[in-house]
């Protein structure tokens, strides 16, 4: 009985209070906690930026000077997918846990189902490289990369979590959008991808997918969070952001830009592609 009674203790006030206890939340240039590790654009968010950039760095010049480049190609990016797939499964391991644990007579299999599904769109792109050994596509690995980027880009750009606290779940976050950022454009550096535009319709359709999810997941599963996977709901998380800067900013205002970035962002990896090869063949 002791050593149960000291599992517990253990579990409550070491594993539990670390890993979920404490919040983390940003605002633009600091935390409001002052406990705090710098907020966004603070010395650790710029610091996981260049760890990144040297890492997708590394590994271009692994593969640059390996004897066999498909096989190292290969090899770093199982590496990074297994990477992803590490702390995609031990969070929700450890979701399922504290939902167990402290259960409460609400506590059904929808919570179980909740935990397990992907959301956000930073959680779908992870999977999605996790994914990527096993499908082993071109159209696969541009899905992987677009996705993977616009979800990067704006969590780089404005953290909504992970500046704050150094426990899991700020942990968490900060390596799971540094590995997939690293992921994605490794993708591009080491020849995974292959922007074409006559096969942009399988990127398309890719993505009708992940839009049909996030409609199941906001309209038939109804999650209590995470209501918004694609953030493109009204008064969301992003659109609250420029709300914030400009107060006239409505919801027609932000799906008009929402669509413009999105397609725009797609579209980029083609044109630029178009270009580079337009370059080439002029030469």
């Amino acid at each position: 009985m002791l050593i149960i009674e000291w599992i517990k203790w253990l579990y409550e006030k070491i594993i539990f209070e670390w890993f979920f206890e404490r919040g983390a939340e940003t605002t633009w240039l600091a935390p409001k906690y002052p406990n705090g590790v710098g907020g966004a654009w603070g010395l650790l968010h710029i610091l996981v930026i260049v760890f990144c950039a040297a890492t997708i760095v590394g590994l271009f010049f692994i593969y640059k000077f390996s004897k066999n480049k498909e096989k190292a190609k290969k090899i770093i990016l199982i590496s990074l997918a297994s990477t992803i797939a590490l702390f995609e499964i031990l969070i929700r391991f450890l979701y399922l846990m504290k939902r167990y644990y402290f259960a409460n007579p609400n506590y059904n299999y929808m919570d179980v189902f909740w935990i397990m599904m992907p959301k956000p769109w930073c959680a779908i792109s992870c999977w999605l490289a996790i994914a990527c050994p096993i499908v082993n596509k071109k159209f696969f690995y541009n899905l992987t990369c677009i996705s993977g980027l616009i979800c990067t880009f704006i969590y780089f750009l404005y953290p909504g979590v992970g500046y704050n606290y150094i426990i899991f779940n700020d942990f968490y976050s900060l390596a799971t959008h540094a590995v997939l950022l690293i992921t994605s454009i490794s993708l591009i550096t080491l020849k995974f991808t292959e922007f074409k535009y006559k096969h942009i319709w399988k990127v398309a359709i890719g993505f009708v997918l992940i839009y049909a999810y996030s409609f199941i997941e906001i309209f038939v599963f109804k999650f209590p969070h995470h209501g918004d996977p694609l953030y493109f709901m009204p008064n969301g998380d992003i659109q609250g952001i420029i709300k914030g800067i400009i107060p006239s900013f409505g919801y027609a205002h932000y799906l008009i830009l929402y669509i413009f970035f999105v397609l725009t962002f797609i579209n980029s990896f083609y044109l630029f592609s178009l270009i580079k090869k337009k370059n080439k063949t002029n030469k």
